[in-house]
C-alpha cells in the first residue's frame, strides 16, 4: 500500500522467500528512484514496485470550494484553516515521462499497475527492459483488458481488500465481487496467471485461494503492523483496537477501504457526488489529518486495510513470512512468478538471491493448471505485498 511500504519491507519479504513491494503510486520520480535504490542495496532478491494509471482528475471547481468550505469546521477544531484551493497532487504513471525513466533504468523485476494501464508505448519500453508486468481487476471486463494488452498477470481485487478500489473507471458500475467469486470468475475465463488480492491475511487463506484457482496470494494488510512498515503510532493502534472497516470515498474521491475512524464517520452519510475527484480530495484529507494530528487526534488519517485487519500480527516481515509457510504447511502452492523470474534472470543475467527461500517454503505444483496452463517449476510461500493502492 502507498504510504505503508518501506524499503526494508520490501527486502525482508523478498529475502524470506516471497515477492516484497513498493507501492509507488504517491512517490515522485525521485522518490521512487530512492527507494528502488535502496530496496536494491538490502536484496539481491526480485522486488515488485506498483504504480497508479488513473486518469486525469476531472475537475470542479465549484465542487471543490464547496468541499473546502464543508471541512472547514472540521480544520477550525483543530486550530487550523483548510487549504485555499485543492491540488492535484499525484500524476498518473500514464502522464509520467520521468517515472517511466526511473522504472525503465532501475529496472524493478517486477512492475504492477492500479487502477488501469499504461499506455501501449509505455508498456512496449517496460517490456523492453524485461520487466515482469501484472495489474489489478476487480471485474472481467477488466481482467479481460489485461489479458489483451499483453500482460503476465492479473491480481483478482476482491472486495474485501484495504486500499483503493483498482477500477479502471472509477464512474462505472462496481461488481464488488468478493475475493473467492472474483478469483474463481478469473481462474476459468482468462488464460494468465490470477493472483487473488483481499482479506488474506495467513498461510489457511492462501491455500483457500490455491483452491480457487489462483497461483498465488497477494497480502497487504497482513504486513501493516510489522515494526518495519511506514504505518504511524495512531494508524498501528487503531488496527490494534478495531477490526471495522469502511468502503468510502472520502478522503481521497475515490472508493477505498480504511479503519473506521473520525473522518470516516463524519463523511458517512455524504453522496459521492459532492466529493471532488481524485487524488484532489486527498490533498484537503492530507491537510486536515496533519492539523489534527498535531494536535494529538489520530482520527483522520488515511489508514488503510482490509477485512480481515483484525487477525493482523505485529512480527517482523521476516518472521511473518515464516509463519506464513508453517501454515501452508508446506502444500501444494504455486506462484507464477518464480518461473517468470528464471526467464527474468537469465535475459537480465542476474544470479538468484544470496539467501534462498526456506526448504519447507518449496513444494512442487503437481495436477492441472486452470485453462490447461502449466503449473510452474517450484513455489513460493506467499506474495507479500504492501501495495496497492
Amino acid at each position: 500500500m502507498a504510504g505503508v511500504s518501506t524499503p526494508s519491507m520490501a527486502a525482508a519479504v523478498s529475502n524470506a522467500g516471497g515477492l516484497g513491494a513498493l507501492g509507488l503510486g504517491a512517490s515522485t520520480p525521485d522518490a521512487a528512484a530512492q527507494a528502488i535504490e535502496q530496496t536494491k542495496a538490502l536484496t539481491r532478491a526480485p522486488f515488485n514496485v506498483n504504480v497508479f494509471c488513473h486518469a486525469p482528475a476531472e475537475r470542479n471547481a465549484a465542487v471543490e470550494r464547496a468541499w473546502i468550505e464543508r471541512a472547514r469546521p472540521l480544520f477550525e477544531t483543530y486550530g487550523a484553516s483548510p487549504p485555499s484551493a485543492l491540488k492535484e497532487i499525484y500524476t498518473s504513471f500514464r502522464a509520467s515521462d520521468a517515472m517511466l525513466d526511473v522504472i525503465v533504468g532501475l529496472r524493478p523485476p517486477v512492475v504492477s499497475f492500479h487502477f488501469g494501464l499504461p499506455t501501449s508505448a509505455q508498456l512496449d519500453a517496460l517490456r523492453g527492459a524485461r520487466l515482469i508486468l501484472m495489474a489489478s481487476a476487480t471485474s472481467l471486463a477488466e481482467a479481460r483488458t489485461i489479458e489483451q494488452a499483453g500482460l503476465d498477470a492479473v491480481i483478482a481485487q476482491g472486495w474485501e481488500a484495504g486500499g483503493h478500489r483498482g477500477l479502471f473507471d472509477p464512474g462505472g458500475e462496481d461488481e464488488r465481487l468478493a475475493t473467492q467469486a472474483l478469483t474463481r470468475l478469473l481462474a476459468q475465463n482468462v488464460s494468465l496467471p490470477v493472483i487473488a488480492a483481499g482479506g488474506l491475511m495467513d498461510g489457511h487463506d492462501v491455500r483457500a485461494a490455491l483452491g480457487w484457482g489462483a497461483v498465488a496470494g497477494q497480502l497487504g494488510t497482513a504486513f501493516v503492523a510489522c515494526p518495519e512498515s511506514a504505518a504511524d503510532a495512531g494508524y498501528r493502534q487503531r488496527m490494534a483496537e478495531t477490526a471495522e472497516t469502511v468502503m468510502t470515498p472520502i478522503l481521497s474521491g475515490r472508493p477505498a477501504r480504511c479503519l473506521a475512524n473520525a473522518f470516516t464517520r463524519w463523511g458517512a452519510d455524504i453522496d459521492a457526488g459532492d466529493i471532488p475527484a481524485y487524488p484532489c480530495a486527498y490533498d484537503l484529507a492530507k491537510a486536515l489529518n496533519g492539523s489534527a494530528k498535531a494536535q494529538g487526534e489520530t482520527g483522520f488519517g488515511a489508514q488503510w486495510a482490509g477485512q480481515g485487519a483484525a487477525r493482523s500480527r505485529a512480527l517482523p516481515a521476516a518472521d511473518l513470512m515464516t509463519v506464513l509457510a508453517e501454515e501452508l504447511e508446506a502444500g501444494p502452492i504455486s506462484l507464477v512468478l518464480e518461473a517468470v523470474l528464471e526467464a527474468w534472470r537469465a535475459g537480465a543475467n542476474v544470479e538468484p538471491a544470496a539467501t534462498p527461500p526456506p526448504a519447507s517454503s518449496l513444494a512442487r505444483a503437481d495436477g492441472p493448471s486452470p485453462r490447461g496452463r502449466a503449473s510452474p517449476r517450484s513455489v513460493h510461500p506467499a506474495y507479500g505485498r504492501h501495495r496497492p493502492s
